[in-house]
């Protein structure tokens, strides 16, 4: 009765996923035509609920995590699409038809350098936008908590003129205002370019603070007002400069104080040294001081922003991941037996380490049974339980699957190792999109168990889908690591 035994022998992949990344000149400013991302929509809390774990704690992304009034969560949907989730404070817009209208206007907006708004959700006091996952961290990350290395001068530039571009697309469809431009509204994607954050172009409440940062970091005219004009946002960007100088968040005042004193080298980050010439160095302080005038006309506006850093831009055909210094391809991780074994679709290997592993992976997320199930059913359960393992054990993995499912269907327990038995049994079975919807369950009830991603790999690779599979690949390589780092 057993099935799909031919294909534990492994099955090698051979993959070129290397996408080219387009020139400075290339950036397409005339809406979505060319760009690979869905209209804007409106979401059900469901279906948000559902893509997040039910807003697990595991999948907070944004500064703050839970403390903070806003959350940024990561998600996934069901097409395989990731997300980032900004779920708003309940009294944040109690103006539903003006979070509508607000939310749709700016997902109008499509563009390379954005991290675009994809919908939004509406549904009694909840209020949500949804807009594309940049999965390498901000640009704060990358500047004031690096790991490994600190950021080139080369993507420092970079960031300086892919974020001036983004700021004069908006500028040019009607949507000057960005409200709190800093280190932490800059994302990277998984080209590691930087994209300029969407959540920025909304308020985070309808009568909110604009600027959630300390004072010292403000417009002038802002701490006077209340009020952000472009002209703000061009002194906020001037900050960003700083920030990307100095490795630093320097408030303005002080840093104006070293640039007349003609202190560049207390203004500069120490381990830049030696990456750039002092031409370089001064006309970047030049810009800076000209987006940081006290007077709000005499700064500059996008358009000259591109203009006097795009002459500064160096290895301009060095891709950003290289600059970044992040793997594109996932087969250019340092990846474990498991995630070799999904890469290549090795099946065998799979099977001999789920077997290994067993259930102790469920230990904090399976649910207790219920007093109906110890008192009727709990012998019958148990047993399909246990002929599910026997016979997974043994890869009869028709029979496994039948008996997984009978204790699934029963509502017992809800075991993410189970869902993984059961798809790895599909898979042995050519039956790649119910493993993909397995393993996506297993991740569902466990968000950070890295089995779950590597699975969903190899259900991708199964389907044809490609560039899918090496991002779960690398969700289940990083998932992993941050496991064993514990």
């Amino acid at each position: 009765m057993g099935c799909g035994c031919s294909k534990l022998s492994g099955c090698c992949w051979t993959l070129d996923h290397n996408k080219p990344v387009p020139d400075l000149q290339d950036v397409e400013n005339e809406g979505s035509s060319d760009l690979d991302i869905p209209a804007f929509r409106e979401y059900t809390i469901e279906q948000l609920r559902i893509a997040t774990s039910g807003f697990a704690v595991e999948n907070i992304v944004s500064e703050h995590g839970e403390k903070a009034p806003n959350v940024v969560y990561k998600g996934k949907l069901e097409n395989q699409k990731r997300i980032a989730v900004k779920r708003f404070n309940r009294s944040a817009w109690p103006d539903a038809r003006q979070f509508l209208e607000e939310a749709k206007n700016v997902g109008l907006l499509r563009n390379l350098r954005l991290a675009n708004l994809l919908g939004c959700c509406c549904e009694g006091d909840e209020r949500l936008l949804i807009a594309e996952y940049m999965p390498n961290e901000t640009l704060a990350k990358h500047l004031f908590h690096w790991d490994s290395q600190p950021l080139k001068w080369t993507m420092r530039l970079r960031v300086a003129l892919y974020i001036a571009q983004a700021l004069e697309y908006c500028t040019s469809k009607g949507r000057a205002l960005y409200h709190d431009l800093n280190a932490y509204r800059v994302v990277f994607d998984d080209d590691g370019n930087p994209r300029l954050s969407c959540f920025g172009m909304m308020k985070n409440s309808r009568d909110g603070k604009s600027y959630s940062t300390n004072l010292a970091f403000c417009p002038p005219e802002y701490l006077k007002t209340g009020r952000v004009t472009p002209e703000s946002v061009m002194y906020s960007f001037g900050t960003l400069l700083l920030d990307l100088l100095s490795g630093k968040h320097i408030p303005p005042s002080h840093a104006l104080d070293l640039i007349r004193d003609r202190n560049l080298q207390m203004l500069t980050d120490s381990c830049l040294e030696g990456q750039f010439s002092n031409d370089e160095g001064t006309e970047l302080v030049r810009l800076a001081s000209r987006c940081l005038q006290y007077e709000p006309r005499e700064r500059p506006n996008p358009k000259s922003l591109v203009s006097s850093l795009t002459p500064l831009q160096t290895d301009t055909e060095v891709p950003s991941h290289v600059l970044l210094g992040i793997p594109r391809d996932a087969s250019d991780l340092p990846l474990t037996p498991l995630g070799e074994a999904c890469l290549r679709m090795d099946l065998t290997v799979i099977h001999e380490i789920l077997e290994k592993i067993n259930y102790k992976d469920d230990e904090g997320s399976a649910t207790e049974l219920s007093f109906q199930m110890w008192t009727n059913q709990m012998q019958e359960t148990l047993s399909s339980k246990k002929n599910g393992d026997l016979a997974f054990r043994h890869k009869d993995f028709r029979a496994a699957i039948d008996s997984y499912t009978q204790f699934i269907d029963a509502g017992a327990v809800l075991s993410p190792t189970m869902f993984a038995r059961r798809s790895l049994s599909y898979l042995a079975c050519e039956m790649p999109q119910e493993a993909l919807n397995d393993a996506m369950q297993a991740q569902v009830i466990s968000p950070v168990w890295h089995i779950a991603s590597y699975l969903q790999a190899a259900a991708l690779f199964a389907l044809g889908s490609n560039n899918e599979a090496q991002t779960a690949l690398r969700e289940g390589f990083a998932l992993e690591t941050k496991t064993t780092a514990k």
